[in-house]
């Protein structure tokens, strides 16, 4: 009851105090002023001007892949400018960037690291971005030069031989490089393997080693089988084929470790009636890629694209660069447009050259002008390598790998290598398409572009290998950007042309 009498006052004090308003106001007695409302004024919302982000890096290591304040876009007017983007004219579709996995690679990350690092490792390694997103890796079939020892996937007693392949196996692999694959394609399931054979096994060649000597043409067919035996255990295993070359550096002898000269000839022989054969009637497709050596010999691929019982099965040219031009891939694009090109290896070292670092070099001569030749894909070569620049089988004593494992505390590193490759990985996204952007190598200004699929948004990596800063201006449309790259540099400039376009129409 209480309650109710309250309730009952409260409601009479009200009535009694809007009587009394109302009186006033009639009254004409000093009025209360209500807060005015201003009238409601629909505005057009002011356009914010797009930017484009930057990462940089520098020779001198103080900048390592580093995020910049972003600049400013502005509407293009009549000045010149360096570098004009047409995302209408299109090249090559990318496939991705790279690192092989060598049997030292995998017995590092699996016998120096524990499997928390490893997996952290390999997670940053081929994770999606803002991890490296390596997208691609090279196999080698049997051992290489970055082997503990030297073996093939098919070794008899010397004296002996195996013609029905009866004793192929894989077992040298499966304590570390078949567990250390399937780790990276768990993690990235759409990783593109490129797998290359060292040599044949001894049985097989004029040599009866696996060093030296070549294969003997009686054992041609039994070899495609061989490499197709390869391919079914390793599908057995979880890990699908991207694509094969079938020797790798077959105009080299090496005189320390496994290889094998394959002349032109003998490829296309082999490819036109027996390995091509083989793989058109498999239902899971593997690509066959021709040579697999360096840029100083263009005449070996085009001699063996010229014989058509071969090219009909030869989807593309894996290069290397250690010596010549990436312009041998233009040349070679040129006379077989389509055949696609992919840059397999290429190793940076402790030798004189790199005294200074390695940044400017595989991010100018390798990645951006590679690129610009028409390469899909670049693959560097070791992932990782410890302190003493192995462990290895002879070869090469000074190379690097994209990773440094210190055998003795399991410590990683990162080598110029990585954020090379990081300018571009982290921003080129499988699928995208490279697009015309002004050549502006003869300043030392080399650039490629890019335009991702996945949200339309152009990558423009550039590399300033002068020792002094360079003003550079960058135009794609209607719009426009510049920006001062410090001396030996790297920049990769990211930015949506949409939201650009959009803006530059209402700013008009």
């Amino acid at each position: 009851m209480d309650e109710h009498k309250h309730e009952s006052h409260r409601g009479v004090a009200l009535f009694v105090g809007l009587l009394a308003l109302l009186t006033l106001v009639t009254l004409g007695a000093p009025r209360f002023e209500f807060p005015k409302v201003a009238p409601k004024v629909v505005r057009t919302a002011q356009p914010i001007a797009p930017t484009v982000d930057l990462w940089l890096s520098t020779a001198d290591r103080k900048l390592k892949l580093e995020r910049q304040p972003d600049i400013e876009m502005k509407p293009r007017d009549a000045s010149p400018v360096d570098v004009v983007i047409d995302v209408q004219k299109k090249f090559q579709t990318m496939t991705g960037f790279g690192a092989a996995m060598t049997d030292s690679s995998a017995w590092l990350l699996q016998n120096k690291l524990s499997g928390l690092q490893r997996s952290a490792l390999l997670h940053e390694l081929y994770g999606p971005p803002p991890n490296l997103n390596l997208t691609m890796m090279r196999l080698t079939i049997g051992a290489s030069d970055f082997s503990l020892k030297p073996y093939t996937l098919d070794d008899v007693p010397f004296g002996q031989e195996d013609p029905d392949l009866a004793h192929f196996n894989v077992t040298p692999n499966l304590r570390n490089v078949i567990p250390t694959v399937r780790e990276v394609l768990a993690i990235n399931p759409a990783l593109l393997i490129v797998a290359s054979s060292w040599t044949a096994p001894a049985w097989m060649k004029t040599s009866q080693n696996v060093i030296g000597g070549e294969l003997l043409e009686q054992y041609e067919e039994t070899y495609a089988s061989y490499l197709v035996k390869y391919l079914d255990a390793y599908r057995n295993y979880g890990i699908p084929i991207y694509a094969l070359t079938m020797q790798n550096e077959p105009s080299f002898v090496p005189i320390t470790y496994p290889g094998m000269e394959m002349s032109a000839s003998t490829r296309a022989r082999v490819i036109g009636q027996y390995l091509g054969p083989k793989l058109a009637r498999r239902k899971q497709k593997t690509r066959i890629l021709e040579w697999d050596h360096n840029w100083s010999q263009p005449e070996q691929p085009l001699s063996v694209l010229s014989d058509p019982d071969a090219a009909k099965y030869i989807d593309g040219v894996a290069w290397h660069c250690y010596e010549g031009s990436q312009y041998a891939q233009g040349r070679v694009h040129r006379a077989y447009p389509d055949k696609d090109a992919y840059i397999t290896e290429c190793s940076g070292g402790d030798w004189a050259s790199a005294a200074k670092g390695e940044l400017i070099w595989f991010s100018r001569n390798l990645l951006v002008t590679g690129i610009r030749q028409w390469a899909r894909g670049v693959i560097y070569w070791n992932l990782a390598l410890d302190e003493n620049h192995g462990p290895h089988f002879g070869g090469c004593a000074l190379c690097k790998g994209v990773i440094l494992v210190d055998s003795k505390t399991g410590e990683v590193s990162f080598n110029d290598e990585y954020y090379a490759l990081a300018h571009f990985s982290k921003f080129v996204l499988p699928g995208a398409v490279r697009v015309e952007s002004t050549a502006t190598e003869k300043e030392h200004l080399d650039n490629v572009a890019f335009q991702n699929v996945s949200d339309g948004s152009l990558v423009l990596v550039m590399v300033n290998s002068n020792t002094e800063a360079r003003r550079v201006s960058v135009a794609e449309s209607q719009s426009r950007f510049e920006y001062t790259m410090p001396a030996r540099s790297v920049a990769t400039f990211v930015w949506n042309p949409s939201q650009a376009g959009a803006w530059m129409g209402r700013a008009y």
